[in-house]
């Protein structure tokens, strides 16, 4: 079956997502992406992707009209869900506490902060059920949750003379795999801000593939299509 232009697509998308996990180096994602804009055929796109199971489910087909699986800090939701809390809350008074990295938190968690501050972070941790409760309580102080664009996240919070809510987002659609995070509480002549954003070396991955694709498509238009020489004559045109 000769591959469409939306087929070679689909493959490259599912190849940044790739980089962008850790699971191919910036060398492998060139060879392979330059290869997917050159192919003519899905037996040629087929074997680009076949060591690169797509996050949280199985490859999507080279012909599936369905849209490629998420990829990121949202890899593999289901196996980031489940397991002993190793925080069930943070306490800050006159100073702060920080919850980052690999750390999983408690199907209820409660955050306090009093003329002090607290971050918590939850772009790369793991979460012991599918439904999580984050409760942040401020008094005259702040606290900051920070979340992957995917994390199916949803805020219901009171602000008495401050502020409680969403700021900054990036782009990213929540993944159907992802748990459910419901952050509430209040707070009082202080903050809780949510913001959802990538980690510095996912974006800095996101980046350099991007960079490689352009790469990789501007020298498949230059070469032009492998058609006996059909490339050279339309550049005479």
């Amino acid at each position: 079956m000769r591959a469409s232009d939306a087929e070679r697509e689909r493959i490259a998308e599912l190849l940044r997502e790739a980089v962008a996990e850790g699971r191919l180096d910036m060398d492998e994602f060139d060879q392979r992406l330059e290869t997917a804009y050159k192919a003519r055929t899905h037996g040629e796109l087929e074997p680009l992707v076949q060591d690169l199971p797509a996050p949280g489910s199985a490859v999507a087909p080279v012909g599936s009209s369905a849209p490629a699986s998420l990829g990121g800090s949202a890899a593999n939701w289901p196996a980031r869900i489940g397991g002993p809390a190793t925080s069930t809350g943070g306490f800050a008074l006159w100073g702060g506490f920080n919850r980052k990295g690999r750390w999983t938190v408690a199907r209820k968690f409660t955050a306090f902060a009093m003329w002090g501050g607290g971050e918590i972070d939850l772009r790369e941790a793991h979460f012991e059920d599918r439904e999580v409760v984050i409760r942040c309580f401020t008094i005259m102080g702040g606290i900051h949750v920070t979340a992957p664009p995917e994390l199916n996240v949803e805020v219901r919070g009171i602000g008495i003379m401050g502020g409680f809510g969403e700021g900054s987002n990036e782009d990213g659609e929540i993944s159907p795999d992802s748990p459910r995070v419901r952050i509430t509480g209040f707070a009082l002549m202080g903050g809780v801000g949510v913001d959802r954003k990538r980690t510095k070396a996912e974006r800095r991955r996101l980046k350099e593939a991007k960079e490689a694709e352009l790469e990789a498509r501007r020298r498949h238009e230059l070469e032009g299509p492998d058609d006996g020489g059909s490339g050279e004559a339309r550049k005479k045109l």
